[in-house]
C-alpha cells in the first residue's frame, strides 16, 4: 500500500465522472474502489479539480458509510449485521472473526494488512444468514466456530467472479438445464456447480443449454438446477454440489434424449419421467427430502416477480418473447391521461413503505410546473432483513426498466435515473447490461418528447446510508450532497432534482407497472383488499423452515405467510413473533398473526408493511434484544438534522444497553416510553418518525421480557452479560466444545464431563453449537 496515493488517478476519474456536483458521488466511489480508502492528499485533489468546495468534499465522504477514511487491509471482510444475520448470531460470528484476526477493541486492521473486517448493515442474502463477503466472495450459515476455516478455505481457493458470464445457447440443444445466477445462489454454490456442469456436459459432447436464471424465490434450497426437455415434465434437484453433477449427468440427461425420440409414439418412458414418485426416488440420491414446491409456491400469485427462474435476466430477445415492453408500446398508443387513469383505478399503492398512491404521486408530477422533469427508481433498499428490491433488479431488470420508462412517458420526463445501492454489484451490474442492450435495440426511439430527444435512463450508485431510502435525502445524494432530508412541501413531485419535479418511486412498484397496463387495471384491482389492492413481495427470513422471495395478495395472514409458505419454526422451537417492516417497523406476536398483510391493518398494530422484510423470531430471540438492535441501527444512520431523532434515540439505546446489561432501574421503562413517543411526533422524516416503533411494539406486547431484564435475567438466554454457560450431565467428554473454545474456557478433560471457567468465558455459544448431545444449556 503506497503512503502516497496516486493522483494520476484522481485526475483520470475527474475527467471520466465529470466536475459537476452530481458527479462528487461517483468520483469518490471510484477513488475508494481503487485505494481502498479515501486519502487525504485525493481529496484535496478532488476539490481542486472539481472546483468543488472542499468542505463540501469533506462532509459528503464523511457523510456516507461506503467511505473509509483509514487505510484497509489487502482483503475488505464485509460482516453483515441485518435483521436476519442478526437472530441467526452474527454478533457471534463477528466477535470470532476479530479473534482470529487478532483485533483488539478499536482496530479494524489486522497486523500483516491482510485483512480489515467491517460491519455492514445488510448484505441481501437474509435466507443463508449469517452471511460474511470477502470480496465479491459470498459465504452464507456461517458459524462462528468455522470462522478459522472460512478464512483458511479463503486464502487457499482461486476466486470467482461473482457474476459469470452468460452461456451462448449450443446449436441444436435439446435439453435446458437452469440454474440461479442470483447473488443467493451464487453465495450457496452455483458458480462452482455451473463451471462443473460446463465442464461435465463438454466432455460428454452433450448438447445442453446450461441458462442463467433469475431468482426462483425458493432461496433455502439453493443451488437448484431444472432440467428441462421439450415437453417432458421437468426435473428439479435442489441444494446441488458440484460433487453430484456429473450423476444428475448420467442418470437423467440420456433418458431425456430418449423420451425426445420416442415422445410421439407414446412411450413408457414419458410416463416414467411423469411419475413422481420415480422423481422423488432419483432426487433422495442427492437430497434426503425430496423438493416439493406446491407448500411455498401454491399460495403465491406473482405480478412483479411473474415466471421466476425461467428467464434470462439480461437476455432483451427472451424478455420481449414472453410480452416485455408490450406495455409500455401500449401506454405509448395512449395518451398519458389514460394511463394515469389505468393507475389510480387499479388501486396501486407506493411499495416501498408509506403506501402512497402511485396514480396520485403521477398526476401531480404530470400537472406540476416546468418543461423538465426527472423519473427516479428508488433502489437504495436499505431495511436490514429486507431483499425483495435486489432480488427484483438482478433477475427482471427489463420490467423494473420498463416500468420506469412508462412511468416517464405519465408525467413528462425524458430523463430517469435508477438510485441502486452500491452493496448490490450484482444488481447495478445487470441493470447497467440491460440499459446498454435497450440503447442498441433502440427501445426507447420512439418516446415522445418535447425537445426532440430520448428518453434517457442512467444508473447512479448510492454511498451506504440508509436515510437515502427517504426521497428527499435520496435527491440530495444524487446531486453530490449528504443525504439528509428537507422539510416538505414542496414535496419533489414539485420542486425535486436540480429543483424541477420528479417523480420517485419504488423497485417493486415500477416492476407492477407493465403487468397493471397490460392486463388492466380491474385485474389488478381484483387481488387484495379494499384499501390494499393487488399483491406484495416479501423477503422471508429468519427462523424459517422455507425461506426465499415470495409475492401473494394483499389480505393474505400473517399467519399463513409464515406457517403455510414458511412451513413454520424449525424442530423444537416455538413462533414466537414476526418482525415486519426493517427499523421502521414492529414485532408482532404470533397470537396476532391472524392479522391481514393490508397497509392499514398493520398499522393498527403498530407496525408498517415497509418495503417488505418478514423475519421470523423464535422463543430464542429476546425482544428487548432486538428493540436494542433497531436502535442501534437507526441511531447509527441518523442524519443528525433534528435533534428528537438524533439525540432521543441515543438515550432511548442508552436505556436498552443497561436493560441488557442489567443496570437498568425500574423508572427506565416509563422514561422509554415517553421518548419514544417524542421521538415519533416531532422528528422531521420517515426515519425518526417511524424509529420508535420496534421499541413501542416490544414494550407492547412483550412487556414482561423487560420487566424480566430489570430482574437480571433474559428469559430468551441471548443478552450476554446476563446469561451462563453450563455444562449438564449428559456431557460424555467427547472434548469437541473444547477444540471449538476460542479462549481456552473449557479444560481438556476426555471422558469426563467438561466445567466452563465462567470468568474466562466470553459467551460466544460455539461450544453449545457444537455440542452433539445438547448437553450445554443457557441459563
Amino acid at each position: 500500500m503506497s503512503a502516497e496515493p496516486d493522483l494520476k488517478y484522481v485526475a483520470s476519474s475527474v475527467a471520466v465522472n465529470g466536475r459537476a456536483s452530481a458527479s462528487l458521488i461517483p468520483i469518490l466511489n471510484d477513488l475508494q474502489a481503487h485505494f481502498r480508502w479515501l486519502p487525504p492528499a485525493a481529496l484535496q485533489q478532488v476539490a481542486a479539480l472539481t472546483g468543488l468546495p472542499a468542505a463540501q468534499v469533506a462532509g459528503v465522504a464523511s457523510f456516507y458509510d461506503r467511505f473509509r477514511h483509514a487505510p484497509a487491509g489487502e482483503h475488505l471482510i464485509s460482516i453483515c449485521h441485518g435483521t436476519a444475520c442478526h437472530v441467526k448470531g452474527s454478533p457471534r460470528v463477528d466477535q470470532a472473526l476479530r479473534q482470529a484476526l487478532g483485533l483488539k477493541p478499536g482496530e479494524d486492521t489486522s497486523g500483516d494488512q491482510r485483512f480489515t473486517l467491517q460491519k455492514v448493515a445488510c448484505l441481501g442474502c437474509c435466507t443463508l444468514a449469517p452471511v460474511v463477503q470477502i470480496k465479491l466472495q459470498t459465504y452464507g450459515h456461517v458459524q462462528s466456530a468455522g470462522v478459522p476455516q472460512l478464512l483458511k478455505d479463503f486464502c487457499a481457493a482461486t476466486q470467482t467472479e461473482i457474476i459469470p458470464a452468460i452461456t451462448a445457447p449450443r446449436a441444436g440443444a435439446r435439453i435446458e438445464l437452469r440454474l440461479g445466477a442470483g447473488s443467493c445462489c451464487a453465495a450457496n454454490g452455483s458458480t462452482e456447480v455451473r463451471a462443473t456442469l460446463e465442464a461435465a456436459a463438454a466432455r460428454r459432447g452433450l448438447p445442453l443449454l446450461i441458462k442463467p436464471v433469475g431468482c426462483s424465490g425458493i432461496c433455502h434450497r439453493t443451488p437448484l438446477i431444472e432440467i428441462r426437455c421439450e415437453n417432458a415434465a421437468p426435473i428439479i434437484y435442489a441444494n446441488v454440489g458440484p460433487a453430484q453433477v456429473e450423476t444428475i449427468l448420467d442418470r437423467h440427461v440420456p433418458q431425456h434424449f430418449l423420451a425426445a425420440l420416442v415422445r410421439r409414439a407414446g412411450s413408457a418412458i414419458d410416463r416414467l419421467l411423469g411419475d413422481e414418485r420415480h422423481r422423488d426416488l432419483d432426487r433422495r440420491r442427492f437430497d434426503e427430502q425430496a423438493l416439493d414446491t406446491a407448500p411455498f409456491l401454491k399460495p403465491q400469485v406473482r405480478l412483479a416477480t411473474a415466471e421466476s427462474g425461467e428467464h434470462d435476466p439480461t437476455d432483451l430477445d427472451e424478455y420481449e418473447a414472453h410480452g416485455g415492453f408490450a406495455a409500455y408500446r401500449k401506454a405509448l398508443a395512449g395518451t398519458p391521461d389514460n394511463l394515469l387513469g389505468t393507475i389510480t383505478d387499479a388501486g396501486l399503492r407506493g411499495r416501498g413503505g408509506a403506501g402512497f398512491p402511485t396514480g396520485r404521486k403521477w398526476c401531480l408530477a404530470r400537472h406540476a410546473a416546468g418543461e423538465a422533469k426527472y423519473v427516479i427508481c428508488n433502489g437504495d433498499e436499505g431495511d436490514p432483513g429486507a431483499f425483495m428490491d435486489r432480488m427484483i433488479l438482478e433477475s427482471w431488470p427489463y420490467r423494473v426498466i420498463e416500468g420506469l420508462a412508462i412511468a416517464a412517458y405519465a408525467v413528462g420526463a425524458e430523463e430517469g435515473l435508477l438510485y441502486i445501492r452500491a452493496e448490490y454489484p450484482l444488481a447495478v451490474a445487470r441493470i447497467r447490461e440491460a440499459l446498454r442492450h435497450c440503447e442498441k435495440r433502440g427501445v426507447f426511439s420512439e418516446h415522445p418528447s418535447r425537445t426532440g430527444r430520448r428518453l434517457h435512463l442512467r444508473v447512479v450508485e448510492g454511498a451506504g446510508a440508509f436515510i437515502c431510502g427517504e426521497e428527499t435525502a435520496l435527491i440530495a445524494s444524487v446531486a453530490g450532497l449528504r443525504g439528509t432530508p428537507r422539510l416538505r412541501p414542496p414535496y419533489p413531485v414539485e420542486s425535486g432534482l436540480d429543483g424541477r419535479p420528479t417523480c420517485v418511486n419504488n423497485v417493486e412498484t415500477l416492476a407492477l407497472v407493465p403487468w397493471i397496463v397490460r392486463h388492466g387495471a380491474e385485474a389488478f384491482a381484483r387481488l387484495g383488499t379494499a384499501g390494499s389492492r393487488g399483491t406484495k413481495v416479501f423477503s422471508l427470513a429468519g427462523k424459517i423452515c422455507r425461506g426465499g422471495l415470495i409475492e401473494v395478495p394483499m389480505g393474505l395472514s400473517l399467519r399463513t405467510i409464515i406457517e403455510d409458505i414458511g412451513g413454520g419454526v424449525g424442530a423444537g422451537r416455538t413462533f414466537k413473533a414476526v418482525q415486519i417492516g426493517g427499523p421502521s417497523g414492529g414485532c408482532i406476536p404470533a397470537a396476532l398473526c391472524d392479522v391481514p398483510v393490508d397497509f392499514e391493518a398493520l398499522t393498527r398494530l403498530g407496525a408498517i408493511m415497509g418495503s417488505g422484510g418478514l423475519v421470523v423470531l423464535d422463543d430464542r430471540d429476546c425482544m428487548v434484544d432486538m428493540a436494542r438492535y433497531f436502535l442501534r441501527f437507526t441511531q447509527d444512520q441518523s442524519c443528525g438534522k433534528c435533534t428528537f431523532c438524533r439525540i432521543g434515540t441515543r438515550q432511548m439505546l442508552d436505556i436498552l444497553e443497561r436493560l441488557c446489561s442489567g443496570t437498568a432501574q425500574a423508572a427506565d421503562l416509563d422514561r422509554l416510553d415517553h421518548l419514544a413517543r417524542q421521538v415519533k411526533a416531532s422528528s422531521l422524516c420517515g426515519l425518526g418518525q417511524t424509529a420508535p416503533n420496534p421499541v413501542l411494539t416490544t414494550l407492547k406486547y412483550f412487556r414482561s421480557e423487560y420487566v424480566a431484564h430489570l430482574a437480571g435475567h433474559c428469559p430468551a438466554g441471548r443478552c450476554q452479560k446476563l446469561i451462563r454457560y453450563e455444562v449438564t450431565d449428559h456431557c460424555t467428554g467427547c472434548t469437541k466444545c473444547v477444540q471449538v473454545c476460542p479462549v481456552e474456557a473449557i479444560p481438556f478433560t476426555p471422558y469426563q464431563r467438561h466445567v466452563i471457567d465462567v470468568e474466562k468465558c466470553t459467551r460466544c455459544d460455539a461450544c453449545r453449537t457444537a455440542c452433539p448431545e445438547g448437553a450445554i444449556n443457557v441459563f
